[in-house]
Order: structure tokens, then sequence, then C-alpha cells
């Protein structure tokens, strides 16, 4: 455990400090939860500095403060690790998206460091340098020129010596493969997260064989990130794990999904759906689904637990809340209104007060406010079922 500081002796009321001393694998090989930030581009995109659909990071270099005030505020929502702003910092990606000009990759990648660094030390998180799939891939299949892409972004990484790496955000097995085995060149823990569902990657690979290729590739670390919901991720983990126990290989589990409900599971993930990407807002997690995926995840095995697109810092805390208990202390944005809205308590409605309470949360059952609301979305055939 960390040592902490206990500013209130009610566990189910602290908040405290903690004071990290050792690296991801030290955590996680100690049992340890390892809470994650969630999402950059969409909260970014929704306040004006990243262009939808493109998602690629030059705000880092030109709007430095609303990259610094996101991870702030993860930070302060119980994220244990601060990921650098660099989804899609390839050059190939930049080009094609139409780039700022005069903002070269090297340039976003060591600002995304400074950034999560400065923030990561204001709370002694960790800062974990990403890799995300390459355009080249894609067009040329070519081992060769995709890892010099990979090497390009890791050099910029070490030279600001960050803690770890994540290759995420990637559908195809094989290039996932590659990218590890640049990453873990660097000497720095490598963890690997791939975004597909349940019926595997983009050439059908099922789930578990991706985690086998992935580990003996040299991960430490594997799982599944963004495209599909929470509870479709958590099936997707656990098919991992089954994979790598069969194999007799062990890695530590990973899981930073979408905040959107998306039961339409299908290989294309949350992109064919007609809401993407302007209108995913019917479709948000609400804290307490984070609450029930939390604890679903904890029990699958999974000790590393945050999120990606559509999950925002309150959905941070709810993670941090739900493993109180495992972790030992609640975050410094839990001060407020107490774990499971034990504020109303103070209301002035006695309906509202009696909302102050676990149970009440767990089995509410939320209304869309729109009469004529589809219960389910129709997904282009292409990508599947």
């Amino acid at each position: 455990m960390p040592d902490v500081t206990i500013i209130c002796p009610d566990l189910l009321l602290c908040v405290c400090v903690c004071v990290w001393t050792q690296g991801i694998l030290e955590r996680l090989n100690a049992g340890e939860v390892v809470v994650g930030d969630g999402g950059y581009v969409m909260q970014l995109e929704r306040r004006g500095y990243v262009k939808a659909g493109h998602w690629t990071p030059e705000s880092a270099v030109e709007h430095p403060e609303a990259v610094r005030q996101l991870h702030r505020e993860f930070l302060r929502a119980g994220a244990d690790v601060i990921q650098t702003f660099t989804f899609y910092c390839s050059e190939d990606k930049l080009d094609i998206s139409g780039n700022v000009p005069n903002i070269t990759g090297a340039q976003i990648n060591e600002a995304a460091c400074d950034l999560a660094r400065e923030v990561a030390n204001e709370g002694d998180a960790l800062v974990a340098g990403c890799v995300s799939k390459t355009p080249c891939y894609a067009t040329s299949r070519s081992e060769t020129d995709v890892k010099a892409i990979f090497k390009k972004q890791m050099d910029d990484f070490l030279k600001k010596d960050i803690d770890f790496l994540i290759v995420e955000f990637v559908d195809h097995v094989e290039e996932a493969v590659w990218a590890v085995e640049v990453l873990k060149t660097s000497g720095k823990p490598v963890g690997a997260t791939l975004c597909i569902s349940p019926h595997g990657d983009m050439e059908g690979v099922p789930p578990g064989e991706c985690a086998v290729r992935l580990v003996r590739a040299g991960a430490d670390i594997v799982g599944i990130n963004c495209h599909l919901d929470p509870m479709t991720c958590v099936r997707t983990v656990k098919l991992m794990k089954e994979g790598l126990e069969k194999a007799g290989l062990k890695a530590h589990l990973m899981i930073q999904p979408l905040g959107f409900h998306t039961p339409e599971c299908n290989l294309g993930g949350y992109i064919s759906l007609p809401e993407y990407p302007f209108a995913m807002e019917s479709r948000a997690m609400t804290r307490w689904d984070v609450h029930k995926y939390v604890r679903e995840a904890y029990n699958a095995g999974i000790r590393y637990i945050g999120g990606c697109c559509g999950f925002e810092p309150y959905h941070i805390r709810a993670i941090a809340e739900e493993l109180a208990a495992e972790r030992g202390f609640l975050p410094a944005a839990s001060e407020k209104h107490g774990p499971w809205g034990a504020a109303l308590e103070m209301h002035t409605k006695p309906w509202v007060r009696a909302r102050a309470r676990r149970e009440y949360w767990e089995n509410l059952l939320p209304a869309s406010g729109r009469p004529t609301c589809p219960s389910m979305a129709a997904p282009a055939d292409n990508y599947g079922k």
C-alpha cells in the first residue's frame, strides 16, 4: 500500500494524500489497484481544442493550458497515471489530418510529456507515454516502416524520461506486436491495449490469442481500450485472461473502455453508430454505471482500471470511490459530496434527502428524456456484427 496521510478517520468520508514511491509494475506486482485517467480527444474537442474525427493532439503545443487543466482534473479525481496527450501523434497521421503547419510530431510529443510530468508531480502520479495505430500500417503493412514510426515516438518520450509506455487504440494485433517489440527496447515497462471486441481483432484473431502474442512480444500489461462500452470490454479482457492462462503465460490486466453505452456490439465499434461523433451524450455512462463496471472489472482480476473516450473526471472519481476500500483512501474530488451522494442528506427536500444512499442509485434506471428515442441503433452492416 502507499504511504497515506488520513485527513478524516472515517474511510468512507476521508480524503487522503498519497505518496507513491514505486513504479507501475511494482504497484501491480504488489496487488495494488492502479486508477487510470480518462479520455482526452473527445473532451478537448467538446471544449473547442481538437478536430473531431481526426483527433490529432496538436493542442498540446497550441493550447497547453487546456491540456494541463484536463490532466489536473483527472489527477484530482483520483488517477494514478497521467497519459501523455499524444494520440495519433505520428507524422503520417498528422499529415493526412491537416495538422497545423510547422508543428511537428516531435514538438507535440515533447510538449505533451512536459505537461503530463508537470501535473503528475503535483500528485506523485506516474507518466505514461502513449503511441497508437498508424495510417502506415493500413496502407503498406510494412513492418520496417511502421516500426520506424514507433521508434521515433519512443525516442521523443525517452528524452523526457517517462515512467512507462502504452500501446493503445490498435485494432490489428500484428501492428500492436510490432509496437511492443519496439517499445521494449526502451527498458521501460510496456502496456498494450487493443480496441477490439469479444469477436477479436480486424483479422478475426481471438482476444485470447491476441493477448498471448502481445505477452510473447514483451508486453508486461495487456488489455482493452476504447471502441466499446465497459461491460463489453470487461468480457473481452476476460477472454484475454483465459488465453494467457491456457498458454501458461502471466501478465497484468488493464482496461480503459468507452464512457458510452454501445450494446450494438460490432467489430467497428462506436464509430459506426449514427450518433458518432457529435451526438454521443445520450449514450453517456452515469457515475453509477461506472461503479458497476469497476466492480465487475476488479472481480475479473483487472487491476489497472481507467477510461477512454467519454470518460470525464467525474467518471474517474467514481472509479476511485468504488475502490476506496481496496485502495484505503478517497481522492480530493470526493470531499464535497461524499460517496454515494451522502451530501444529499443536507438537502431541504425530504424526497431528495431519501436519495442519499447507495441502494437508490444502484437500482435507478435513468430515463433518456426523449419520448421518441430509439432503444437501439442499426450500425452500418459493413462493420460486421
